[in-house]
């Protein structure tokens, strides 16, 4: 089970390899949201995500022997880069999983980064069978996009930079809003938050029908969503919340909010316009959680994770041709 000293383990090893991330605001936002919108922008984190925290914390975390022998992930884009990256600056081979439908530009990225991409079709094939079958075929060791240890402590230290930067902003109390698909970074950021932030409340945010999550919250038990596909929010779409995370926001986390893939593209556009930053749909959620559900929201400061970047051109341009 991953804890804050986990989380602070990571910090240690991840010092000097990743981005401190900025908290950026927007009077245009505050007025918009009538309450002060902060935006911690994990899209200018390294491959374009909070990924690679992760990765870098999975990889820096294993065994020198282990490591040497290569690392497998299975992922649609953000975590498929964080680990390929991570793996190239240890030096070490890695093999990917991705969905054929994954974006076009974050399948590049990752075999730019030195990785031997595995596709698979994501409504026939069993993504959790490939990689135990290539796993044990290559001697590689497994790295889960989120229901992993090290992976929820990486992730965590986002958290530990949000209740930092905080304090610097004098921000004693505010909701936490994270992009979530299967949890794990929202639970790292609980996880730092309960230890540096016990006033700070957070809040998971998800694509409308996919929120298995906040679901999964409101019930208290494990809630799959019914399709694994059909919204433009592709780096957060998974089945249900994991078997480590879940457990974690169970305790930790407020009630989820669902946003629509318009309001995505709506916050993209107005990133871009407001902070000049390039965000993704599934990053975007978080923001639009912020902008357009405010009855949803109880504290007057919102920070709203911005948790990735890799957003082909296509996707973007319809984001600022309707919204810009």
């Amino acid at each position: 089970m991953t804890s804050i000293e986990m989380i602070a383990a990571a910090r240690a090893r991840l010092q000097g390899h990743i981005r401190r991330t900025p908290l950026l605001s927007s009077p245009f936002f505050d007025e918009m949201a009538g309450r002060r919108v902060f935006v911690k922008a994990e899209c200018l984190q390294h491959t374009g995500s909070f990924k690679f925290r992760g990765g870098w914390s999975a990889l820096s975390g294993l065994g020198p022997q282990v490591r040497s022998r290569g690392v497998i992930a299975f992922s649609s884009g953000n975590h498929a880069q964080g680990v390929a990256l991570a793996a190239k600056r240890h030096d070490v081979p890695s093999v990917i999983i991705m969905p054929a439908d994954a974006p076009r530009l974050k399948i590049e990225n990752t075999r730019a980064f030195g990785a031997d991409v595995v596709l698979y079709d994501r409504e026939k094939e069993d993504r959790d069978a490939i990689g135990a079958r290539l796993s044990e075929e290559r001697d590689l060791t497994l790295i889960k996009p989120f229901d992993d240890p090290l992976v929820i402590a990486g992730q965590g230290t986002t958290g530990l930079e949000i209740a930092a930067q905080a304090d610097e902003e004098g921000i004693r109390a505010a909701e936490v809003l994270v992009p979530c698909g299967g949890g794990g970074l929202s639970a790292g950021i609980a996880l730092a938050l309960e230890a540096h932030a016990p006033h700070f409340t957070l809040r998971t945010c998800e694509p409308e029908h996919f929120d298995d999550t906040a679901r999964s919250l409101r019930s208290g038990t494990t809630t799959r969503n019914a399709a694994i596909s059909g919204s433009i929010c592709d780096a957060i779409l998974t089945p249900e919340p994991g078997k480590l995370t879940f457990p974690i926001l169970k305790r930790l986390a407020a009630a989820g909010i669902a946003v629509t893939d318009e309001e995505a593209l709506r916050a993209m556009a107005l990133a871009f316009k407001r902070l000049k930053i390039v965000v993704e749909p599934g990053g975007a959620v978080a923001l639009a959680a912020a902008l357009f559900h405010g009855k949803a929201l109880e504290s007057d400061t919102v920070i709203a994770v911005a948790s990735g970047g890799n957003v082909d051109t296509a996707v973007f341009s319809m984001a600022l041709e309707r919204f810009g």
